[in-house]
């Protein structure tokens, strides 16, 4: 049997603080370094990192895995969902120009995602394929990956069995959040669990 360790954790705050980001490729703020360096602690191991292309992750992933002197893979599969018309706008903003569409988003996202946003069915299958990749080629490894709020919510649906309908509201995700998700292959197939959840 072969047991594959993968840590996600969320990215700090970016510059603008909170708002629907999705593509916006803002960096990191220093707050936003303080959290992910503070997530990060000198006992943990890992044999490579995999990152999410937007900077608010790649940067930070680039350093660790420099520092760490690891290797670093970017996984465009990773990246976050699109929000649409909703990108650049805080949760106030959007109730106030689409009343309680964003309330419904967060209920039902198969039927309410945003206006000219990314179908949440289509961001859970890049989401699963991707991290699929990078479970299968570093399998038997320890591995970082540095990614978003979402992508982790579409992941932990996958492992637990979430409905995707429910993704959005069965987990807190905030900045520099861990999860913990360990991979036991044999024989008899794969078997994946949440270990630990650190909001």
């Amino acid at each position: 049997m072969t047991t594959t360790v993968i840590d996600l954790i969320r990215h700090g705050e970016p510059e603008g603080g909170q708002m629907f980001r999705g593509s916006k490729d803002d960096p990191l703020s220093p707050v936003g370094w303080q959290q992910m360096e503070a997530a990060v602690h000198g006992h943990d191991h890992w044999d490579a990192i995999v990152s999410s292309p937007m900077t608010r992750c790649r940067l930070f992933a680039e350093q660790l895995a420099q520092r760490r002197r690891i290797p670093l893979h970017i996984e465009d599969d990773l990246r976050e969902i699109g929000f649409g018309d909703w990108e650049g706008l805080t949760s106030r903003q959007v109730q106030e120009r689409y009343g309680d569409h964003l309330s419904r988003f967060w209920q039902d996202p198969i039927n309410s995602n945003p206006p000219g946003g990314e179908a949440i069915t289509d961001f859970y299958q890049r989401v699963t394929l991707g991290f699929d990749r990078w479970q299968d080629k570093l399998a038997s490894q320890r591995i970082l990956v540095v990614c978003h709020g979402g992508v982790i919510r579409m992941v932990l649906a996958n492992v637990l069995g979430i409905p995707l309908e429910k993704s959005f509201a069965g987990f807190s995700v905030p900045y520099a959040c861990r999860s913990r998700i360990q991979v036991d292959q044999s024989e008899f197939g794969t078997f994946r669990s949440l270990v630990s959840h650190q909001p």
